[in-house]
C-alpha cells in the first residue's frame, strides 16, 4: 500500500487514462477554464499569501457520481464548521509550490484528515489557482478520480467534525440550490445537502465545476440563506 507519506519526493502523477465517461465534461471543464471564470480573487501579483491545496475526489457510489466533502471541526479558529473539501497548506516537503508540490499536498491533507489511501486516487486535473482573501491562502483545487475507494472517517476530531460524500445529483438538484448571504453584505453560491450548508470558496468551486461541465440545473438564485455573523 502506497500512503502519501511514501510518495515525498518521488513522482505524482497526472493522467486522463481510463477514467469513467460521465467525467469527460469536467476534464474538457478543467482542460479550458480561466482563472477569472472561476473567481474575481486571484493571487496577488508579488506572491504574497500561503500556498495550499484542496483535493476534489469524485468517486461513483449508490446513487452515481459523488463527491468527498468534510466538515471542519467547530473549535477551529478558520472557517469552524464549515463543510469544505479536504486540504490545507503545503510543507516543505510536498516540494515545489508552482510544480508537483500541491499534488503532493492534496493528497497528503486528504489522507491526515479523512484517512484516505492515496494509492487509490487516480489525479486527472488541476484548476487555476485562486485567493482566500479573509485567510490569505493561495490554493490549488486538484481534482482526482476515486478508482479504488478506501474507508474514510474522521482521523482528528478536533480537525475534523465528520467526512461525508455528496451525489453529484444531490448539488445539481434545484431544491437544494441556494444563495448565501454574509452578514457583511457578500454573496455566493450554497448547497443545502447531506444535513450541511455548503457555502464560500468550496461551493463556489463547485458552482463553476456544475457549469462549465454542463451538469448545472436552473435554479432559484432568488432564494437566500443568511450566514451566521460569525462565519
Amino acid at each position: 500500500m502506497t500512503r502519501a507519506s511514501d510518495t515525498q519526493g518521488g513522482p505524482v502523477t497526472v493522467s486522463k487514462e481510463g477514467l469513467p465517461g460521465w467525467l469527460d465534461p469536467v476534464v474538457r471543464a478543467v482542460e479550458t477554464v480561466r482563472p477569472r471564470q472561476l473567481s474575481r480573487f486571484l493571487p496577488p501579483e508579488d506572491g504574497a499569501g500561503r500556498q495550499s491545496a484542496v483535493l476534489i475526489l469524485f468517486g461513483e457510489g449508490e446513487r452515481g457520481p459523488e463527491l468527498l466533502l468534510m466538515e471542519r471541526a467547530h473549535s477551529l479558529r478558520s472557517h469552524a464548521g464549515q463543510p469544505s473539501f479536504p486540504g490545507g497548506a503545503l510543507d516543505p516537503e510536498d516540494g515545489d509550490p508552482r510544480g508537483d508540490g500541491p499534488l503532493r499536498a492534496a493528497l497528503r491533507e486528504a489522507e491526515e484528515e479523512t484517512g484516505l489511501d492515496p494509492s487509490g486516487v487516480q489525479l486527472f486535473g488541476v484548476l487555476p489557482r485562486l485567493y482566500i482573501p479573509v485567510s490569505g491562502f493561495v490554493v490549488t483545487s486538484v481534482l482526482g478520480w476515486w478508482r479504488e475507494p478506501s474507508p474514510v472517517g474522521v482521523v482528528d476530531p478536533n480537525e475534523t467534525a465528520r467526512v461525508f460524500t455528496v451525489p453529484v445529483a444531490d448539488l445539481t438538484d434545484p431544491a437544494n440550490r441556494a444563495t448565501a448571504v454574509h452578514p457583511r453584505g457578500h454573496q455566493g453560491p450554497a448547497f443545502l445537502v447531506e444535513s450541511a450548508l455548503v457555502w464560500g470558496f468550496t461551493a463556489g468551486i463547485i458552482d463553476r465545476l456544475l457549469h462549465y461541465s454542463g451538469w448545472e440545473r436552473p435554479w432559484d438564485r432568488e432564494k437566500q440563506v443568511p450566514l451566521d455573523w460569525r462565519a
